[in-house]
């Protein structure tokens, strides 16, 4: 008899990055999906940006260099789960197109599926939202190089989706978000 929180195998693993600017709603979308998700017994992991800089690339600074290494490394680490049949969700920035176009090579060499969704709010909205106190910072003179203030971001010019994440509850962005990923049978 199968456990009831046993995780279901019948889906192939998979990465989902989620890139926007800082406060756009990544993490809490991610988080919505997740709980949407739970019930089914999916396999899912969160990647989170901010938990990887302390750990995983806590070496790294804030150069482009420095940013695309991060990219790269948790764009890594996202494969491998994927590869081994878990959802992989990664709120993660992203800020260079280039890093992130090298993060889906990577899962098309391998045969894993990869999707960009651009959690698309724009950065007043962020500026309001200022969920870390990053835009205060960066307005008192306390912070360079924010992402898309002082620090380019590069949008994605052709996302898997786009997410409205400012006109729209986070449960409704990760139904979005669940729809995409149930017609690319990976829910």
């Amino acid at each position: 008899m199968r456990h009831p929180t046993a995780y279901c195998t019948c889906w192939p693993g998979a990465t989902v990055w989620l890139t926007g600017l800082p406060s756009s709603g990544k993490s809490t979308i991610a988080r919505a999906l997740v709980h949407r998700l739970a019930p089914q017994g999916r396999r899912v992991e969160v990647l989170d940006g901010d938990e990887n800089r302390a750990r995983l690339t806590a070496d790294l600074g804030f150069s482009r260099e420095d940013r695309i290494a991060n990219v790269r490394r948790i764009g890594l680490v996202a494969e491998v789960l994927a590869r081994n049949g878990i959802l992989t969700l990664v709120p993660v920035i992203a800020p260079y197109a280039d890093a992130r176009a090298a993060v889906r090579g990577n899962h098309e060499r391998s045969g894993t599926p990869y999707l960009e969704i651009h959690v698309a709010t724009p950065v007043e909205v962020c500026a309001e939202r200022d969920v870390k106190g990053l835009y205060a910072r960066q307005a008192a003179g306390d912070l360079v190089g924010l992402t898309g203030v002082d620090d380019p971001y590069e949008a994605p010019r052709a996302p898997d989706l786009a997410v409205p994440a400012h006109r729209q509850r986070p449960e409704e962005s990760a139904a979005l978000l669940f729809d995409l990923l149930s017609a690319r049978g990976l829910a």
